[in-house]
């Protein structure tokens, strides 16, 4: 009932503001309703909203009465939304996320994600043959965008990968990661079937942990040690440089440790004659 009135609303503004009979309204009048509604300062989600009710309504209208119309929303159109990044986990919480993991599948799964920046599909792609146990690290094929990469492992990384990989299910499968009961056993663990432990650990902890929150944590944990903004790119597989940025909160703790670095900088350059230092 909400949604039905909340679509008459958003439609009834439309016909008031249009200025053609509406089987006359073109893409071209849609694009300056739009500039009309951004002009108001509405939020990119309501103008979509908005969008979306005259879409249906022309649909309505072609499908349900038969009337001879073309729908001047064009499929696809619609504003960019910006979509809120998840935060980042503070170093206790990933402690004590890791706490409740005991199966060594799982321990190497997650932390493929928090130490080596892993999304969850390229976790549950991941093949033998793409480690390189001697030089500490594995390559990422076909990942986000076609994209092949190559991240290395740490140290804490390696051997929860090794532990698992010495116990795991010697079948000749080519995927790390496998289903270890039921009636699917031996068989590619699925990009679900990783969430869902997640789901799980994240309960058990009482965090609301996903997935990708731990390559977040990894991006943020490199940046405030120091790491180059260049290479955590190459480590993430972001195209854009613009991405990684959104990507690392930087914490209180680096901006302030750079602050007294930099200022002490200034002040040697700059020391007064004064008594205040």
């Amino acid at each position: 009932h909400h949604t039905l009135k909340t679509y008459l609303n958003k439609l009834r503004q439309f016909v008031l503001w249009v200025d053609v009979p509406i089987e006359h309204v073109n893409y071209q009048k849609i694009i300056a309703y739009i500039d009309y509604l951004l002009a108001k300062r509405l939020r990119p989600e309501t103008i979509n909203c908005h969008l979306k009710s005259i879409r249906r309504f022309y649909s309505y209208l072609r499908d349900e009465k038969q009337i001879a119309i073309s729908n001047p929303v064009k499929t696809g159109c619609k504003l960019r939304t910006s979509q809120p990044l998840p935060k980042h986990l503070k170093d206790e919480e990933v402690l004590r996320f890791f706490e409740m993991i005991k199966s060594n599948r799982d321990r190497a799964m997650f932390m493929l994600m928090l130490r080596c920046g892993l999304r969850v599909e390229e976790v549950a792609n991941l093949s033998l043959a793409a480690i390189d146990w001697r030089r500490s690290r594995l390559y990422v094929f076909n990942g986000k965008g076609q994209k092949d990469r190559v991240v290395y492992i740490s140290r804490d990384t390696y051997g929860a990968l090794a532990a698992y990989i010495k116990q795991r299910l010697s079948l000749r499968v080519k995927k790390v990661f496998l289903v270890q009961k039921g009636t699917h056993k031996g068989k590619p663990l699925s990009v679900r079937g990783i969430q869902k432990r997640m789901e799980y650990y994240a309960k058990k902890a009482g965090l609301p942990i996903s997935c990708h929150q731990l390559r977040h944590t990894m991006a943020t944990q490199l940046l405030n040690a120091d790491a180059d903004l260049v290479s955590i790119q190459d480590l993430l597989g972001h195209s854009r440089i613009k991405t990684t940025q959104r990507y690392c909160r930087v914490s209180n703790l680096k901006v302030q440790r750079d602050y007294f670095k930099a200022i002490e900088e200034v002040i040697k350059r700059t020391t007064m004659n004064n008594n205040f230092t």
